[in-house]
């Protein structure tokens, strides 16, 4: 007889037994393993990504934040562009950065100078421009006067965050540096074409267009200049040496307009006074007469 046949039988499952335990034992292991590798991999991939955002928000900063300062537009070393008889441009070197503004020569004393500084998207900007422009052009054209614009940027925060009124500054400088004998006509379609506040404004194309439809010469220089916002950092600059608190702003002769935007009889008085009354008798000096549909003004932050 043999007596071994069910003892071998028992120690054979034991055996089996004790080899899957083990078995399992090392696949729990593997997979342990596994896991810690699954977890590396995924920290170390969070740590790339992170590290990337990190880098693309630095690049960011330093493109628009940290930029070096460019040198200013052409023809606007005063921080403006003075516009004589014909309309002609005075013709200036570019401002460089760090350097303060130059005063425009001045003219003959029989020439009243004017001085405006202005936002693109203001409101008050606009009914004053629409109100005056017919006889401020009368004025120019003729060489009875001279008109100096400042573009300046007050209202980057009325046009959703697409910082229309920068861009418009900056797409009047650069029509200022390319094609100044353009530029009185450029900044009138800038305000016959005015958007309203609390929107995006005009597009940087629509811009360009307005150059077009003002004959601008080298309107493909113009085109990537407004493009590139070329004049951007000039534009900050001359916004914070304007040292002014509301737009418009207007200077005759030195001296401060604070009459009625909307009346084109009464800044004609004031430049007839600052003037020594020399258009009293110039019949082509006539104010055009005041608009009534000139827009509701609004008041202007300051910078």
């Amino acid at each position: 007889m043999t007596y071994g046949g069910s003892g071998d039988d028992r120690l054979s499952k034991n055996a089996r037994r004790e080899a899957a335990r083990q078995k399992a034992q090392a696949l729990r292991e593997t997979q342990k393993k596994r896991d810690r590798r699954s977890r590396f991999f995924l920290q170390g991939g969070l740590v790339v990504a992170v590290l990337a955002i990190f880098t693309v928000v630095a690049l960011i900063i330093t493109s628009s934040y940290l930029k070096p300062p460019s040198p200013g537009p052409l023809n606007m070393a005063s921080d403006g562009i003075r516009i004589g008889q014909n309309f002609k441009a005075a013709t200036t070197g570019a401002l460089q950065p760090g350097d303060k503004p130059v005063a425009s020569a001045s003219t003959s004393p029989n020439v009243i100078n004017i001085s405006v500084y202005v936002d693109y998207q203001c409101p008050l900007c606009g009914t004053f421009e629409k109100t005056n422009a017919q006889q401020i052009a009368t004025w120019v054209k003729s060489g009875a006067a001279t008109i100096e614009i400042h573009p300046i940027s007050f209202l980057d925060s009325q046009s959703l965050g697409q910082k229309y009124s920068t861009r418009a500054a900056n797409a009047a400088a650069c029509v200022a540096n390319f094609s100044p004998n353009s530029f009185f006509q450029f900044n009138a379609l800038l305000f016959a074409n005015q958007p309203k506040e609390q929107t995006p404004g005009l597009p940087d194309a629509k811009l360009v267009a307005l150059a077009k439809q003002a004959k601008v010469t080298h309107l493909t220089a113009i085109d990537t200049c407004v493009d590139h916002q070329t004049f951007k950092s000039w534009v900050n600059a001359s916004t914070a040496r304007a040292k002014v608190t509301t737009t418009p702003t207007i200077v005759v002769n030195g001296a401060k307009y604070t009459g009625s935007m909307k009346s084109a009889n009464e800044f004609s008085q004031f430049v007839n006074a600052q003037a020594g009354n020399q258009f009293s008798e110039d019949p082509t000096a006539s104010p055009a007469p005041t608009s009534s549909a000139t827009p509701t003004p609004s008041p202007t932050p300051t910078p």
